[in-house]
Formats: C-alpha cells, structure tokens, sequence
C-alpha cells in the first residue's frame, strides 16, 4: 500500500513538473533543453582571422606593420614580470653584480638567449608578438639600465 502511494506521488509529481514546463514559455519559445538552446551554447565564442585572409566582412590587416615597439615598451609590457621581481632566477633590473657576468658574453648572446630561451628564460620571454628587433631593443635597454 506504502509502496503504491509513493508510486502515484512520484507520477502525480512528474506530471505537474511536465504540466509546469509547457506552460511556463511563452509561444514559440522552448526550454533550455531544446536543440536550438544547446547548439547556441556551443556555438564558437570567437574566431581566428589570417592575415590576409577575409573574416566576415573585413580582411585582416598584418599585424607587422605598425611601427615596432621600442625596448621600454616590450620591457614593460613583458620582460618586467620576471626581471622586475627576480621571479625564476631571473637577474633583476638594475641589479649591476647579477648583470656583469650576462653582459660580458656581449650583445648578440644576450639576444639569442632572450630570442631562443635559455635555462629558465622561456623563448621570446613568452611575447609571441615580439619580432628579434624588438628582443634586441628590450635586451639594448635591459643592459643599458643594468649596467
């Protein structure tokens, strides 16, 4: 008998959850189950456009042709969070002792290591964007405060 009334509650139950459902959307609209609400919550939120290459309504423009950035600039925009705070042994700005041994090796060493990763360095310091002048302008101005 126990087991009966549950069973009629659990029905009575689901048919007031369906009744609820159909009756709470307004017509035309469905619920956040329906195919159309999934395929809108999966759909991409971005894409990537080439240069030179046509996205949507617009051709990308190369990203190459702004003026390059000066050292300061890359410095500041990347190379500071590790050579700011020492983070992962990196020799801090300014600090003349940590500095010495590096720049004996000279210029063009300096460059390649920041370009290609050395030790902890990662290539580029992580600044995909950066072209090699720009490494050599933040490395020129790196030493430059550094010495």
């Amino acid at each position: 008998m126990l087991s009966a009334s549950l069973v009629l509650l659990a029905t009575l139950f689901a048919g007031m959850a369906a009744a609820a459902e159909s009756s709470s959307y307004p017509l035309g609209q469905r619920s956040i189950f329906s195919d159309r609400a999934t395929a809108e919550r999966l759909k991409p939120v971005g894409s990537v456009c080439v240069e030179g290459e046509e996205c949507g309504s617009q051709v990308a423009a190369a990203e190459g042709s702004a003026e390059p950035r000066s050292g300061e600039e890359v410095y500041n925009s990347g190379c500071a969070a590790c050579h700011a705070s020492g983070a992962a042994g990196a020799p801090k700005l300014g600090d003349t002792a940590a500095w010495a041994p590096r720049i004996d090796k000279g210029i063009d060493t300096l460059v390649k290591h920041a370009y290609e990763g050395f030790n902890a360095m990662p290539a580029k310091g992580m600044c995909a964007n950066c072209s090699e002048d720009e490494i050599h302008a933040a490395v020129e101005y790196i030493v430059g405060k550094s010495k």
